[in-house]
């Protein structure tokens, strides 16, 4: 994997301001199979606020290691705000960390349907105590997806912490 120049440019800019708050980090991914950390730690001394990350593709790997609960993904399903701020939350209190990242989605090119369609991706946001969560729809192949879900996710990421900042 490489880390596309933007994406590089948007995790600096979440590190400094991380490091700025003396806050770590920890990502929770399914469809970006790590490619938020990835981009997180291509950034040098990124230890100071990056500790662990988890990538989580099957349900299973959900509710074992940031605690979704099997009712949220029976009834809303792995790609959804509700179980993204599950991943959100589970994942800042495994780590320990200020804030958490978190990101399920379709990214194709098969597995969507009606109601979730290929490039449809939730992130939520654990900040500070504090859970949030989005969606958007991503038009592009499987990559396409991807990268626009972790290019998303930083720049809501810096957005979240940017206005605690002032």
């Amino acid at each position: 994997m490489t880390v596309v120049a933007d994406s590089l440019q948007l995790a600096t800019t979440l590190g400094q301001l991380l490091l700025r708050k003396k806050w770590t980090i920890t990502t929770a991914e399914s469809c970006t199979g790590g490619g938020l950390a990835y981009c997180l730690t291509a950034i040098p001394g990124s230890s100071a606020y990056v500790d662990r990350s988890f990538i989580t593709y099957s349900n299973k790997a959900k509710q074992q290691m940031l605690a979704v609960r099997s009712a949220t993904l029976l009834q809303f399903g792995a790609v959804s705000e509700e179980t993204v701020r599950e991943m959100a939350a589970g994942a800042a209190k495994a780590a320990a960390a200020n804030v958490a990242v978190a990101i399920s989605g379709v990214a194709g090119p098969d597995g969507g349907s009606v109601y979730k369609p290929v490039g449809t991706v939730c992130f939520g946001f654990y900040v500070d105590g504090s859970v949030a969560s989005s969606h958007m729809l991503f038009a592009g192949d499987r990559q396409q997806v991807r990268q626009q879900a972790i290019d998303y996710a930083l720049k809501q990421s810096i957005q979240l912490l940017t206005a605690l900042l002032n």
